[in-house]
């Protein structure tokens, strides 16, 4: 491999989030990644930075480019300059488009476990959470997987009140990297009773082998799909994302909430890394990233299945974000984040957060020796609950 994802420099001391909020705590929680961002992406960056004059930012057609042109070459997902809508990041894009297309008191569906900006963002906006949770089906190899339940989607969408639909795609935390068959029937439903489907698309690029990300935009053409290169090239603090959507009545009112919420304009780092991330050097760095990502889920998954039997993996077909069945061991899993924080000096993620509790979520995104070190607390500490 070009690219070395085992040697990286330290973040403690650095004003990281993942890193400095327990100083001391081997952090596998927060959804960024320990992995210095692609060498393309670090130099265009330190030219920025060589010209040494930071006013406001102008927007210009090679960045349109280097968008649409990567997700038409990489994905098949043909957009054009005047369907985008740039913006700081995809959670202030969510909530504008919650605010735009949603009154207060209207319904946004969720699909169960998700994401858990999902929720702030309805709740934030006056909205109230309709929740469709997944259908969980285990698969007997100490893995398991989520379906849609499409039925109990349609009795939701049939609900004149329940205006929106929030897509993950893949799905944080599930793992799941939809079919087009499967976003297909979503977009029927929706269709067929005039419900919008917003389409968060931020983990798109991180597929795992035998998986292919389907844009909802191929299968939707009213649909609204937000998208940002931060979560594959770990650039979530340049604060750049972009919402797609066809439709000029509905950008106009996306435009005019963004406007209203105050995240209209971005910074010229995140527009220069979103330009050199969707290149041909940044396409090598992140195929390269993948493969290693998978080896950590290789890694991870074998020694859950030898040292915690008990506790079944969901089958991550995309993210880096390993989702674990604790309950065997605790019903209570803020209770269990808080045992491997105070015993095991580990942070992970309690289920709660994203809808389910009785699960915990884990961030693989790291060197193998410092996730080797965190698999060793974490199984250590869960083991003396085993009955």
């Amino acid at each position: 491999m070009r690219f070395d994802f085992d040697k990286v420099p330290s973040r403690e001391g650095t004003g990281s989030y993942k890193w400095d909020s327990k100083p001391g705590v081997l952090p596998l929680w927060v959804a960024d990644m320990d992995f210095p961002t692609a060498p393309c992406v670090i130099e265009a960056l330190r030219r920025r930075v060589d010209h040494g004059i930071f006013g406001y930012t102008l927007v210009g057609e090679d960045y349109y480019e280097a968008l649409t042109g990567w997700f038409a070459t990489r994905h098949g997902y043909s957009f054009d300059a005047g369907q985008v809508i740039y913006t700081s990041g995809v959670v202030p894009a969510i909530s504008a488009i919650i605010k735009a297309l949603v009154r207060p008191g209207e319904g946004v569906i969720v699909q169960t476990p998700v994401y858990n900006c999902f929720f702030s963002s309805i709740r934030n906006n006056g909205c109230r959470i309709v929740e469709n949770p997944l259908l969980r089906s285990d698969t007997g190899d100490g893995l398991f997987t989520y379906t849609m339940d499409y039925e109990g989607l349609e009795r939701l969408c049939a609900v004149p009140e329940n205006r929106l639909l929030l897509l993950c795609n893949p799905h944080n935390p599930a793992g799941r990297c939809w079919s087009r068959d499967e976003l297909g029937k979503v977009a029927r439903i929706a269709g067929k009773y005039g419900v919008r489907v917003v389409s968060d698309e931020i983990h798109c690029e991180l597929t795992m082998p035998g998986y292919t990300y389907t844009p909802y935009g191929t299968v939707d053409r009213d649909a609204v799909v937000c998208l940002s290169p931060s979560k594959a090239f770990n650039t979530a603090g340049l604060q750049i994302a972009n919402i797609v959507t066809p439709s000029r009545e509905i950008r106009e009112a996306i435009d005019k909430a963004i406007n209203i919420n105050e995240v209209c304009d971005v910074n010229p780092f995140g527009v220069e890394a979103l330009k050199a991330s969707y290149t041909a050097a940044g396409e090598e760095w992140l195929d390269e990233l993948r493969a290693y990502l998978h080896s950590n889920w290789l890694f991870t998954l074998g020694r859950l299945r030898e040292e915690l039997p008990e506790c079944p993996v969901a089958r991550l077909e995309a993210t880096y974000l390993p989702w674990v069945d604790v309950s065997a061991l605790s019903p209570d899993a803020d209770a269990l984040e808080h045992l491997l924080l105070e015993k095991a000096g580990v942070w992970v993620n309690s289920g709660v957060m994203y809808g389910r509790d009785g699960y915990i979520r884990l961030n693989i995104a790291c060197p193998k020796a410092l996730l080797a070190e965190g698999l060793d607390r974490i199984t250590g500490t869960l083991k003396s609950l085993v009955k």
